[in-house]
């Protein structure tokens, strides 16, 4: 039987992807844990929409989130095995984020003003897997700056996975009435 706990992790040391241990607040745990939040709620939002395209582009970048957090659990003088033995982050992996916000584009009409998360389920998780992947892409600047980082497309990707998510969240909301989306013309509740 395979046990979930190894019990390696009861120092406060984690295992990176082609050895070597780190401290779990390593940067690099931080940029990785960070992506595994951004994943799960995307998932949420995949759970939660009824739209079949929807579903089908978040489960494509789920998938590629794993991809991108191999090469963050990646010490860069390891970064040849990862490539040897795994797929990494690519400018076509890019350039398909950028089709489809442009596709996207074409059927929705952004509002003119803030976005007030919340108008659907699926749009709040969306909008929630957002600004954890915002803040994926903050904790990888870290990891550039520390000389931690092997391949600068990993920030090309997340700062354009971040667009396509809100796009996503616009095109999710794209039926509902402009005042549930951006709040204008309700008033706030009165004491």
């Amino acid at each position: 039987m395979v046990r979930i706990y190894t019990r390696r992790g009861d120092t406060g040391e984690t295992g990176l992807l082609y050895g070597g241990r780190v401290s779990k607040a390593d940067p690099r745990c931080e940029a990785y844990g960070t992506l595994d939040e951004a994943n799960a709620a995307l998932g949420m939002a995949r759970a939660l929409s009824q739209d079949t395209r929807m579903k089908a582009a978040l489960l494509q970048v789920q998938r590629e989130l794993f991809t991108v957090g191999a090469e963050l659990a990646t010490a860069p003088a390891d970064y040849d095995d990862l490539r040897r033995h795994f797929s990494v982050v690519t400018p076509d992996m890019v350039e398909r984020l950028e089709r489809i916000i442009d596709e996207l584009d074409e059927v929705v009409q952004l509002p003119r003003s803030f976005v007030i998360p919340g108008a659907s389920g699926a749009s709040a998780a969306l909008d929630l897997a957002r600004t954890i992947l915002r803040r994926a892409e903050r904790r990888t600047v870290e990891l550039k700056e520390a000389g931690l980082l092997a391949n600068l497309e990993v920030l090309r990707y997340l700062n354009r996975l971040s667009d396509l998510v809100f796009m996503l969240a616009r095109y999710e909301d794209r039926a509902l009435p402009k005042e549930l989306l951006t709040g204008e013309g309700t008033a706030p509740p009165s004491a």
